[in-house]
């Protein structure tokens, strides 16, 4: 519990601290998108590297499968999901829901919690599960939007996406048992080090645009109950089912109950399918994914 409190509370002050510099215009818009370009195509692929380095207790090749095996049912059950929970929504903003539910910022928030609350193995077991959802982000997902979708164009990206390759390099050093050389992992871990603080403080200039007389919309608030509380709580009792570990159960669960990803956003502006719902979406279930994150580490601990 003192754990869960101290993680928590540190992820509420790095929050505000990003809400701050940009409600005072310390850092600019066009900064905010350099930061979160520098997260997820450096720092995070370092971080998920270092995870691989070393002994990490509590972890076993059955958890590696059953992780990845797990997502890939859930991102199944997500597009289903979609589809079926929110009949005679207006055709753009059902795009936007049924995307959502499928693209969760799992790959950009859950790394940073998961790794809070588990250590190295949590962030060894999310860089699997995260796999299946960057497939689905490039197939279904755009499909979605498009109403087509490229099957070799989806192979390069995810084959050639920093995270990937990181976790494919961070698994060959850790089978084959190969010992990275100090002057290559020092760097690459006081790197990786800035994952946590810097994810944290980019949730926090999200939020900082918030317009609270606009935000709350019924669709939104529904959306919000789905995929923070319902969708998580199916992963749950699927994960009892089946027998999975505790760590497997904490990682999925906590990375089904991700807020919507910021890529809704821009697909649904790039398409012309209501980016502004799309935005009210992805701010809204961020805002309310800090509580709901806590209540699930509780649960899970």
């Amino acid at each position: 519990m003192e754990k869960l409190l101290s993680l928590n509370f540190s992820i509420f002050v790095m929050i505000a601290v990003g809400f701050l510099i940009r409600k005072i215009r310390l850092v600019g818009k066009e900064a905010e998108r350099v930061i979160t370009d520098m997260v997820l195509y450096v720092i995070l692929p370092c971080n998920i590297f270092v995870s691989f380095l070393g002994k990490t207790e509590g972890t076993s090749g059955a958890d590696f499968v059953m992780v990845f095996l797990v997502s890939i049912v859930v991102q199944m059950l997500a597009m289903l999901y979609g589809k079926a929970a929110f009949p005679g929504e207006h055709p753009d903003r059902r795009i936007s829901l049924c995307y959502a539910m499928i693209c969760s910022n799992a790959g950009f928030l859950g790394n940073a919690v998961t790794e809070g609350v588990f250590g190295a193995a949590g962030m060894q077991l999310t860089s699997l599960y995260l796999i299946p959802q960057r497939i689905m982000m490039w197939t279904s997902g755009l499909a979605l939007y498009s109403g087509k979708t490229d099957r070799k164009s989806t192979l390069i990206k995810v084959a050639t996406h920093p995270c990937v390759i990181a976790c494919i390099l961070g698994l060959l050093v850790m089978v084959s048992g190969l010992t990275v050389p100090p002057f290559l992992v020092t760097p690459i871990q006081s790197i990786g080090r800035c994952n946590t603080p810097l994810t944290m403080i980019m949730i926090g200039m999200i939020l900082s645009e918030i317009d609270l007389r606009n935000l709350v919309d019924k669709s939104i608030v529904l959306f919000t109950l789905h995929r923070l509380i319902l969708m998580p709580a199916a992963v749950y009792l699927m994960c009892r089912l089946i027998g999975a570990s505790h760590l497997v159960t904490g990682v999925s669960v906590l990375l089904a109950a991700m807020p919507a990803g910021a890529t809704t956003t821009m697909m649904a502006s790039k398409y012309n399918r209501d980016p502004q719902f799309a935005t009210k979406l992805v701010i809204f279930t961020t805002l309310c994914s800090i509580p709901a994150i806590f209540v699930w580490s509780l649960i899970l601990s």
